[in-house]
């Protein structure tokens, strides 16, 4: 069984194709099979005017055609096209999933914060966590943050802060909200256990890349920080000369490091894992959740 998730984000559109294997055990694993990205870059238009312009509009219809064809040649029986942060505040977001769901069949649902928070959940992240610590599981997007709290093995909080890249980028979180976020984590992070992060979010992942670290070693808080400090004295030119960066990534990367180093200072979390998962991850797990259901 081939399945395939779309994640329209506030900075990229993501599609994955994975195929449904099955262990001797009958348990299912998900062998990825593509994975194509489009810097769309929606926020850009929707946090500074509140909707999408035409050009974009353009843009989005392209690229779901395009994913479209693809899938046709993956012969994919199911999809799962979800929609986040830009969307949720776009003015014109339901006249754009309307034109997708004509001309290319694909149906887009936009989710909330929470939902998102879920989503990610879906990894089956907590599976994988042991007794001796508490997690925190941290999405960064263009738009929001993503946080998931774990400790003895359960999730115990779970919130979606409007917290994002792109927003960051164009000046448009205040102070108050930072506070918020900071109250909240603190309030709900409390554990006698030690904390340890994982990430998620393109721009971690490069930074993990950067890094050389071995796969499954973590990042170091201050190692964080260093890196804020040495892309910071670059300007957007020689970043992108400097570290071989996609300008759709380049501009990007600083705010999501603001936004990591916050949330591991105001918790006390020294290390973080980068697994590579993020939310078209959780959207193939749901699907294949839905379609199980569906058949039982």
């Amino acid at each position: 069984m081939r399945l395939a998730a779309i994640d329209i984000g506030s900075n990229a559109a993501r599609l994955l194709i994975s195929e449904v294997l099955y262990t001797n055990e009958g348990k299912p694993q998900f062998n990825k099979l593509n994975l194509v990205r489009v810097p769309l870059r929606l926020g850009f238009d929707v946090f500074e005017r509140g909707e999408i312009s035409k050009p974009k509009r353009g843009m989005i219809m392209q690229t779901m055609k395009a994913y479209q064809h693809l899938m046709e040649v993956y012969e994919i029986e199911h999809v799962k096209a979800c929609a986040t942060s830009a969307m949720r505040d776009a003015a014109n977001s339901e006249d754009i999933i309307r034109k997708v769901k004509l001309e290319t069949g694909i149906e887009i649902k936009i989710i909330s914060g929470d939902e998102e928070a879920n989503m990610i959940y879906e990894n089956h992240i907590a599976e994988n966590l042991d007794k001796e610590h508490s997690y925190l599981y941290v999405d960064v997007g263009g738009g929001s943050t993503e946080l998931n709290f774990f400790a003895d093995g359960k999730l115990r909080y779970k919130e979606s802060f409007n917290i994002g890249t792109i927003r960051l980028l164009k000046g448009q979180v205040e102070e108050k909200t930072w506070e918020y976020m900071k109250d909240r984590l603190k309030k709900n992070t409390k554990t006698n256990l030690p904390i340890i992060a994982i990430g998620s979010g393109g721009n971690i992942n490069k930074i993990f890349s950067l890094s050389k670290k071995k796969e499954g070693k973590p990042l170091q808080l201050e190692l964080l920080k260093d890196y804020y400090k040495e892309l910071s004295s670059f300007n957007l030119e020689d970043r992108i000369r400097t570290y071989k960066l996609k300008e759709d990534r380049a501009d990007v990367i600083l705010p999501a490091l603001q936004i990591y180093i916050n949330v591991m200072r105001w918790t006390g979390i020294e290390e973080i894992f980068v697994p590579k998962i993020g939310l078209s991850d959780g959207l193939i797990q749901s699907l294949y959740n839905e379609l199980m259901k569906k058949k039982n």
